[in-house]
């Protein structure tokens, strides 16, 4: 594998984020620490809470695992955890079907390699550790699997429809066997596929939840490089927050006071992620996931009323029925465990950034947020047609149009916009003299002259089309190459958002994700440039 880059600012990411990894004294005042900056990190890391029950923390994953049906792969590093100083790099994602897209593997490579750069220039103990999103509850956002294909991105769904309970919760069903018949039609056959079909179906049980399937196969791809599997959605784990979920009810109004503070702040000068809401909880019940909203003093929920007191009591009894919003969820995070840091999209850093003061309600601090890692895989075929094309990788960003455009007129010997334009610019030059004459016999004549002069260009910019057209299919073979090559490195998007990683292992191999790991040593693990991948 070969490893190149390409810079941010040629993609399709937010200001917020390109300011993040550019220019971070821009964006300082939302965040604890720059995550470039070694010397910063330290100073973080060094305020992190000593005290922490480790103990009651372990007790609780192990019963969790046990449900997930990882317990054997995560004991190493239970054992790891059960040390007092050790620490954890975090990162987490919706429960997306077979991995979800590329961005899910990039996010947890990340959090391997910075957790061992970390344990080594610290010389204590950092845990990768994935924090399943096991409370999300969009049933059609993770529904989707993601295949290239020589017409552009197939996304083969899922034919069944999600309840409104926690997606972690619902279970696989007969339906995915339609789905398997379909990704296998996709994704041509080779000499890896049995195995990983085999690996699929092994996680994927008709029975199984997505929590445990989800788990099952990110356990299979990464235990072995130290990866602890934590979560909330589960009562032992649920007990142990309490606390927080109580001080969420008794600092409603400040807390998401300051929420709303920082969030104008954010505003003023990129994109709010997040809207804030009147509070951050929901309930699990009969009717799924709904949310808190407040009634003057009153919480309600379903139609349901309960005054603050009845709602603390609630907590204390039945902690397993509550469930954080996108704010509180990483208040939970980072109570269960000693962050250094959390390995973020671009969006989640964005709200992130609207977080700093929430953490401060809870006498907590924000953990210094890294990028993750961005990149686009390179097939060998797809590299070898871009050698005969013009363009650097990252301009296939552009629409398709405008590459087109661009490439005729590299390519051409006419300079068809400046023949049209200056043809444009004659005639409206030497058309002056005239239709001033004609509206000086006639004022009426001014709208014929006008509309005859509006004509002429529109006959004109016709020809300009018809020329360009001509110009295209002179070179139809190229303008395929290019299409081809977009449909690859920019399927609906940037690949990793669109792309499943089991496309990749099917076709060079299942152990791929462990070749990531090794070809990434610290001089090449840049994250603040968007990396192109040879394969």
């Amino acid at each position: 594998m070969d490893n190149d880059h390409c810079s941010f600012s040629q993609l399709p990411f937010s200001r917020l984020f390109q300011t993040y990894i550019q220019d971070y004294s821009n964006v300082k005042d939302f965040f604890v620490a720059n995550p470039f900056s070694d010397t910063e990190i330290q100073k973080r890391i060094s305020r992190i809470p000593k005290s922490r029950n480790r103990k009651e923390v372990i007790t609780a994953l192990k019963s969790y695992h046990r449900e997930l049906g990882i317990s054997e792969l995560q004991q190493q590093q239970l054992e790891k955890f059960s040390n007092p100083d050790t620490l954890a790099m975090v990162t987490g994602q919706q429960l997306g079907i077979y991995g979800g897209p590329l961005y899910t593997v990039f996010k947890t490579i990340t959090a391997i390699l910075l957790a061992k750069k970390w344990e080594k220039k610290l010389n204590v103990p950092v845990i990768p550790v994935f924090w399943l999103a096991d409370e999300d509850h969009d049933f059609e956002e993770i529904t989707s699997v993601g295949i290239p294909s020589y017409m552009g991105k197939q996304g083969i769904k899922l034919r069944e429809q999600g309840s409104n309970k926690p997606v972690s919760e619902e279970l696989i069903t007969p339906t995915f066997d339609l789905l398997n018949e379909e990704l296998k039609s996709a994704i041509q056959e080779t000499d890896f596929s049995e195995a990983l079909w085999k690996m699929l179906h092994k996680c994927y049980v008709k029975g199984n939840s997505h929590a445990a399937s989800f788990a099952q196969l990110l356990s299979s791809w990464f235990s072995k490089a130290g990866l602890l599997i934590v979560g909330s959605n589960h009562k032992e784990i649920k007990s142990l927050l309490k606390k927080t979920f109580s001080t969420s009810v008794n600092k409603v109004d400040t807390a998401n006071k300051v929420l709303e503070d920082q969030s104008i702040l954010v505003e003023k000068l990129f994109h709010r992620q997040v809207v804030v809401g009147d509070t951050n909880l929901f309930m699990l019940g009969e009717n799924g996931r709904s949310k808190f909203h407040l009634d003057k003093s009153n919480w309600v929920v379903d139609e349901r009323f309960y005054t603050k007191d009845q709602l603390l009591s609630l907590i204390n009894s039945n902690p397993e029925r509550f469930s954080p919003n996108v704010f509180l969820r990483p208040i939970l995070q980072d109570v269960l465990l000693p962050t250094i840091g959390y390995v973020a999209g671009p969006g989640e850093i964005a709200y992130y950034a609207q977080m700093k003061p929430y953490y401060e309600q809870f006498e907590m601090e924000m953990p210094v947020i890294f990028p993750r890692l961005s990149a686009t895989l390179l097939e060998s075929n797809v590299a070898r047609i871009m050698q005969k094309l013009p363009f650097e990788m990252c301009s296939y960003n552009l629409r398709i149009e405008d590459l087109e455009s661009k490439y005729v007129a590299m390519n051409s010997d006419l300079e068809i916009d400046n023949i049209f334009n200056k043809w444009i610019e004659n005639l409206q030059t030497v058309s002056k003299d005239p239709i001033s004459k004609i509206n000086g016999v006639d004022t009426s004549l001014k709208g014929v002259s006008g509309k005859l002069m509006s004509g002429l260009e529109t006959d004109i910019n016709k020809l300009r089309g018809r020329v360009f057209k001509s110009l295209k299919q002179q070179e139809d073979t190229q303008l395929k190459r290019i299409a081809r090559v977009k449909e690859h490195v920019f399927p609906d998007g940037l690949q990793e958002r669109a792309i499943s990683p089991i496309y990749f292992m099917n076709k060079y191999g299942l152990d791929i994700w462990d070749k990531f790991l090794n070809i990434f040593n610290e001089s090449e693990f840049d994250l603040s440039k968007h990396h192109v991948i040879k394969l």
